[in-house]
C-alpha cells in the first residue's frame, strides 16, 4: 500500500509538490536557526574561557573585588604549592598559572628616541613547558600573521593591527612601561618575535603576548600570577560539576580572614556571564518556540488547503463505494509520507548552510570595531545531535496534524449530494 501511495503522490503533483516545498522550507529555517544559536552560545563561552574566564579561576580574595583594575600588588602567591595542589586534587582539569598586565608599548627610532607609544592589554602565559597546553589553547601557531611563535625569553607576540599601527617590524626592540606589583615602574625591553589575529576585536586592537617567566621577572612576581583558570580535559564547560569543584575548594582553602587567601569562582560567575547566558538560552528557546509555532500554523493551513482541495476527489471515491474511514486513512498515510519527505529534505538543506555557517561562517568585523566583548568576529553555528531531528517537529506533526482536522469533513459528506458536487 505505501509503494502504491507513492507513487500516486510522485504522479499527481498537484497534491504533494506545494505541501512538500513549504514542509522543506519551514524545516530547513527552523535547523539553520537552532544550529546557529546553539553556534553562538558555544562560541561564546569557548572565546571567554579561552581568553578571560576559563571555565574555573583561582584568584585571591582582594584580586576579586578589583579584579577589573588588574591589581597585581594583590595577585597570588606561593604558585607551586598551589599548582601542585590543583593537580592532585582536581586531575580532570588542566591548571594554567597565568599573568594580566596593562602598559604602554614604546617603539623607538635608529636614535633610541621613542618613534610611538600605544597602550597595551597583555597576558603572559607558560609558552615554553613541555606540555605546552596554553599555545594550543589559544591556537597561537594558526592565529600567527607573521613571524613566528617565541622560542627564547625576552620574546613577544603583539597582535597583528597593533604592530601595524606602531609600525613595528619582526626582530625589532620594543620596550614595556608597566606597573610593578611593589608599585613600583617596571620597564623592560623585549624583541617582536611575531604578529598574531586572533578573530576576536576586544583582542586583535592592542593585545600583547609574553611568556610566564619573562612577566614573573618584569613585574616582580616570582612564584607569583594574576590568576590560575581551570579547564576541563573534555572541553566543555559542565556548570553543576563546575560549582561543585569551587564549593569543595572553597570550603577547605579560602580564609576570609585573610584577603590574600585564594578563592576558586566559576564561568559563570564572572563579567555578567551566568546572566548573559541564561538570558541568551531564554531568547534561543523562545525564538525556537516561536517560529517552530509559525511554521506549525502555516504547515497545518497547508494540511487543511490540500485537504480541501481533495474535496472533489473524496467525492468520486465515496460515490464509488470506498469506504470512508479507509479514505481518511489513506489521506492520513500520504501526509506522513510528504511530511516525512519534506522533513528530510529541509533538514538535508539546513544541515547543508549550517555547515557552512559552521567551518566558514560569516564575518562581521566591522560591526564589532569598537567591542570589547570577548565574541568571535565570524557568525559560525553549531550542529549537534538535536540539529538533525528538531526540524521533524513542525514537517512532520504539522503536516499531519492539519491532514486529520481536514479530513474529518469526509465523514460529513453525504453521498447523496455527491452527484450535485460532481455536475458543477
Amino acid at each position: 500500500m505505501i509503494k502504491f501511495l507513492i507513487k500516486g503522490l510522485l504522479r499527481d503533483h498537484h497534491r504533494s509538490l506545494f505541501p512538500l516545498i513549504v514542509a522543506s522550507i519551514g524545516v530547513m529555517l527552523t535547523t539553520i536557526i537552532y544550529s546557529y544559536i546553539n553556534g553562538e552560545m558555544n562560541d561564546l563561552v569557548d572565546s571567554n574561557a579561552k581568553f578571560e574566564t576559563g571555565h574555573l579561576k583561582i584568584i585571591t580574595q582582594a584580586y576579586k573585588k578589583i579584579s577589573n583594575q588588574i591589581p597585581n600588588d594583590l595577585a597570588l602567591n606561593r604558585l607551586e604549592n598551589l599548582m601542585g595542589n590543583l593537580k592532585q586534587e582536581y586531575q580532570n582539569y588542566d591548571w594554567a598559572p597565568r599573568i594580566k598586565f596593562v602598559g604602554l608599548l614604546d617603539v623607538p627610532d635608529e636614535n633610541g628616541e621613542t618613534k610611538t607609544q600605544q597602550p597595551v592589554y597583555g597576558i603572559a602565559i607558560n609558552l615554553f613547558s613541555i606540555n605546552n597546553n596554553e599555545v594550543r589553547r589559544l591556537n597561537l601557531e594558526k592565529a600567527i600573521v607573521a613571524g613566528n611563535i617565541p622560542k627564547a625569553s625576552r620574546q613577544i607576540l603583539l597582535s597583528d593591527e597593533l604592530a601595524k599601527r606602531m609600525k613595528i617590524e619582526i626582530g625589532k626592540p620594543i620596550t614595556l612601561l608597566s606597573t610593578g606589583a611593589t608599585g613600583a615602574m617596571a620597564v623592560q625591553n623585549f624583541i617582536l618575535s611575531g604578529t598574531v589575529y586572533f578573530g576576536i576585536a576586544g583582542m586583535d586592537r592592542g593585545a600583547m603576548i609574553g611568556d610566564l617567566s619573562d612577566m614573573q621577572y618584569t613585574l616582580e612576581m616570582p612564584d607569583g600570577a594574576s590568576e590560575v583558570l581551570g579547564f576541563s580535559k573534555s572541553n566543555f564547560y559542565a556548570k553543576d560539576e563546575s560549582e561543585k569543584i569551587k564549593n569543595d575548594f572553597n570550603s577547605s582553602s579560602v580564609n576570609y580572614r585573610d584577603e590574600f587567601s585564594p578563592v576558586m569562582i566559576t564561568l559563570s560567575d564572572q563579567n555578567g556571564l551566568g546572566e548573559w547566558l541564561m538570558y541568551v538560552q531564554a531568547i534561543g528557546f523562545l525564538i525556537v518556540c516561536i517560529f517552530l509555532t509559525a511554521m506549525s500554523i502555516v504547515l497545518l493551513n497547508t494540511g487543511l488547503m490540500s485537504g480541501i482541495r481533495r474535496y472533489g476527489e473524496v467525492g468520486v471515491r465515496l460515490a464509488l463505494g470506498e469506504a470512508k474511514d479507509k479514505i481518511y486513512k489513506t489521506i492520513i498515510y500520504e501526509s506522513l509520507l510528504v511530511g516525512t519527505a519534506g522533513s528530510i529534505i529541509g533538514t538535508a538543506l539546513g544541515l547543508s548552510f549550517s555547515y557552512y555557517l559552521q567551518e566558514i561562517g560569516i564575518d562581521i568585523t566591522g560591526t564589532l570595531r569598537n567591542s570589547s566583548i570577548m565574541m568571535p568576529n565570524v557568525l559560525r553555528a553549531k550542529i549537534n545531535f538535536t540539529s538533525y531531528y528538531i526540524g521533524f517537529i513542525p514537517g512532520l506533526l504539522s503536516t499531519l496534524i492539519g491532514t486529520i482536522f481536514s479530513g474529518i469533513q469526509i465523514f460529513k459528506r453525504q453521498t447523496a449530494s455527491l452527484f450535485k458536487e460532481l455536475e458543477a
